[in-house]
């Protein structure tokens, strides 16, 4: 066997589509063996006292297309052991292999392993390629004694590095993209599981039979992810999903990742069991007091005494305790309710609201005992229309969590608001609700209104507040979305708002839950500027119910006095600092979209965009920002806007040239976004709004405003808006013949908008 034909045999196994995902890992390490194998009899005479030893994943039979080779010359006092192991070394390194490698006496290495925790691990996973059997057999008995006889101090350290990676490398079943072998619940919790076992832990027959199925699906997906992509990395990219779904047969990537994730979830569970119960520390005895019939601590848990199933508020007291005492609920105690607890009736018993809220309250302590009751399928019993939400992935970067976990992860920051708000357990139960209709078909919207509606009148809440409640979710995305797309210094924008929340207590619970619902949806959705849009929406809305709308409320405009003695001297001028550009020039068509086009030339996106034009014929264009990770070059940036505005860039020219050099990352959400151009003659005192959605592409900001520069229209304002891949752009325009746009009008401006994208796509 030729030293090539081990990559040729490689490639072979990879692409050879009849050889699924869970066959490869075993394929490839048995072609690798016999390569080795081969090697090392052509290459070592006398194996007397020399082993190769696999490894790791390699030692386990799991090589994974990418994979390292994990390899080990063990060896018995051989004074050429350096000169054998080039011999074995070079020949993989030629070929472009990457190695982890190390040659050690027997003694040397059980040394090391005594100390290193890596050494020990991979150890236990070791197993012979080729030489002296007897040796390495001596070694891994030895190593596996040492290990035993260290368990305890070794399981603490194994503890703690599970608990750093975890940190490190996020939740499998929860993330967009997840880390399919580092993350909690990833590849690497199933081997720690079984190195403590190694050490002694006991885990029960079905316990292994479930984490063997987990196993497996993380370990298919990884394969698959490295037979796809061609190169190393355990971290399922969103633009990956898809194509790692139909090559292991799923019928789109949303099948796929909610597998993983329910996969993960139980990886996690157990993982977090074995650790828990080895945790010195956290066994130390508490002194905790339960003062609830039914449930006692043993051993630092909460074990239920009583019966589920005649007493059905026991599961809420239950939750509502270890919330508070932070022992988690015993395992037999889970399994209990998992087979006794039966549907709370419709109405629910008296006291179970009052507990369902209590355990609301605990923010992010009552995750983890959710969760718990969750993955026992208990959780379903209060909640069954929680049931097709559970591990629902959503993949578009807005989103850091499944649906599921994005509601408990709302309720966690609404109970930091609740202080705000006159009802809180209304804020409470919409924001556990909020996004409920997702896992149904349809608007998530419209289902979350009748859904909720049913389970608050199930839960026993009055009329009034199941009203209450469906409004809450019906206007969720309410607030968000007027503060990002709409001209806040228009009052009939504030009027608009003020019509559908109707009062002031409303108003507080709707703003408390925009801020829960952003938070908990990620860092994409919430920060200083959209926060301060909201706060300014929120304050001028309250302002306007108090005087019930017979005060106008004072326009607070962008254009200082400093802006307009600029404009008195009727000179073009261009000022940039901070995230903020501002250019003053004499009025003519074409200035916001020429500004704007020199900006996307620099790579700056836009978040807001404000127009004045004055009675003397100047305007005043400015544009705010996001600000990069370093400081804006805004003297390279006022010198593009200059030139731009004299035409002296070819600015189309120069934003395709960036667009083909600097191409956004193209799946930033599951699908593709499609084009919308809407108008509303309505919503604005003195103006018509155009709001485009339409993909994400550089220049489109650019493309848009010329287009409405040559339709005749001046662009009184503007808001600019990214979510995932989506753009969505809302302009205030007038026209020559005023404020409104006749049909006729509006139609020629919809084509030409569409038009201009096509050329941006």
């Amino acid at each position: 066997m030729s030293e090539s034909s081990l990559v040729e045999l490689r490639e072979n196994i990879i692409s050879d589509r009849a050889v699924s995902a869970r066959e490869i890992p075993k394929a490839l390490s048995d072609v690798t063996d016999k390569f080795l194998a081969q090697l090392y009899v052509t290459e070592i005479e006398n194996s007397d006292g020399v082993a190769l030893v696999a490894l790791g994943g390699y030692g386990r039979a799991e090589l994974s297309p990418s994979s390292d080779l994990d390899l080990m010359l063990i060896h018995q006092d051989r004074e050429d052991i350096d000169s054998l192991a080039d011999r074995l070394w070079y020949p993989l390194w030629d070929e472009g292999f990457k190695l982890g490698h190390s040659v050690r006496s027997v003694d040397q290495t059980l040394r090391l392993a005594s100390t290193d925790l890596e050494t020990a691990t991979s150890l236990l996973n070791g197993r012979l390629i080729a030489g002296d059997s007897v040796l390495l057999e001596d070694l891994l008995a030895r190593n596996e004694e040492q290990w035993v006889a260290y368990g305890l101090d070794r399981l603490d350290e194994l503890a703690r590095n599970v608990r750093r990676r975890h940190l490190l490398s996020g939740e499998v079943a929860f993330l967009l993209e997840p880390d399919l072998k580092e993350g909690r619940g990833g590849l690497r919790d199933v081997h720690a599981i079984d190195w403590a076992v190694r050490a002694g832990v006991e885990v029960p027959v079905h316990d292994h039979e479930r984490l063997t199925e987990a196993y497996e699906v993380l370990l298919e997906a990884r394969v698959e992810l490295h037979r796809l992509s061609g190169k190393r990395g355990d971290v399922l990219l969103l633009e990956e999903q898809d194509s790692v779904a139909a090559a292991l047969g799923d019928h789109d990537a949303d099948i796929l990742m909610g597998r993983v994730a329910a996969a993960a979830r139980t990886v996690a569970y157990l993982s977090d069991e074995t650790w828990r119960h080895l945790d010195r520390e956290s066994n130390k005895e508490a002194s905790v007091e339960i003062e609830v019939a039914g449930l006692t601590v043993v051993g630092n848990e909460l074990v239920v005494l009583g019966d589920p199933s005649t007493d059905p508020l026991l599961v809420l007291h239950a939750a509502v305790q270890a919330m508070y005492s932070g022992l988690p609920l015993a395992r037999e105690s889970l399994r209990l309710f998992a087979d006794r607890q039966v549907d709370l009736p419709d109405p629910w018993p008296h006291g179970a609201r009052e507990l369902f809220v209590e355990l609301l309250k605990g923010g992010h302590r009552a995750i983890p005992v959710i969760e718990s009751l969750d993955y026992f399928e208990v959780w379903t019993h209060l909640l069954p229309e929680w049931t097709p939400n559970r591990s629902r992935p959503q993949r578009n970067v807005y989103h850091r969590f499944t649906v599921d976990r994005h509601l408990l992860e709302t309720v966690a920051e609404a109970a930091r608001l609740t202080h705000r708000v006159q009802r809180p357990d209304l804020l409470l139960v919409a924001a556990l609700l909020h996004d409920v209709g997702k896992g149904y078909p349809g608007d998530h919207t419209e289902v979350g209104m009748r859904l909720i509606g049913s389970i608050a009148s199930r839960c026993g809440f009055p009329k009034e507040d199941v009203a209450q409640l469906s409004r809450l979710v019906e206007n969720h995305l309410l607030l968000p979305d007027i503060a990002t797309r709409r001209d806040l210094e228009d009052l009939q924008t504030i009027r608009n708002v003020a019509e559908k929340v109707q009062t002031v207590e409303f108003l507080e619970l709707l703003a408390a839950l925009t801020e829960a619902d952003s938070i908990a949806t990620g860092p994409t959705a919430w920060g200083d500027w959209k926060a301060h849009l909201v706060e300014t929406l929120a304050e001028a809305t309250v302002d306007f119910i108090s005087s019930d709308g017979s005060t106008r409320r004072r326009r607070r405009s962008f254009v200082t006095e400093e802006l307009e003695a600029l404009m008195a001297e009727e000179e073009t001028v261009v000022q940039g600092s901070g995230d903020t550009v501002t250019i003053v020039a004499p009025d003519r068509a074409g200035i916001f979209s020429r500004a704007a086009g020199a900006l996307a030339l620099r790579g700056l996106d836009v978040l807001q965009a404000d127009a004045y034009s004055s009675d003397a014929g100047m305007a005043v264009s400015q544009f705010r920002v996001v600000e990069p990770d370093t400081p804006v070059d805004w003297g390279r940036v006022i010198d593009d806007i200059y030139q731009c505005l004299q035409g002296h860039l070819a600015i189309d020219a120069r934003i395709a040239e960036r667009a083909r050099v600097y191409r956004r990352r193209t799946a930033l959400a599951a699908k593709q976004v499609g084009t919308s151009v809407v108008f509303d003659v309505e919503s604005a005192t003195d103006a018509t709004i155009i709001e485009v959605r339409t993909e994400d592409h550089i220049g489109v900001l650019y493309h848009l405003t010329r287009t409405l520069a040559e339709m005749g229209l001046d662009i009184r304002s503007a808001k600019i808006q990214t979510i995932s891949n989506e753009v969505v752009d809302t302009f205030y325009v007038t026209g020559s013949g005023g404020p409104t746009l006749d049909e006729l009008h509006r139609r020629e401006i919809e084509a030409a908008l569409r038009y201009s994208l096509m050329r941006v796509e």
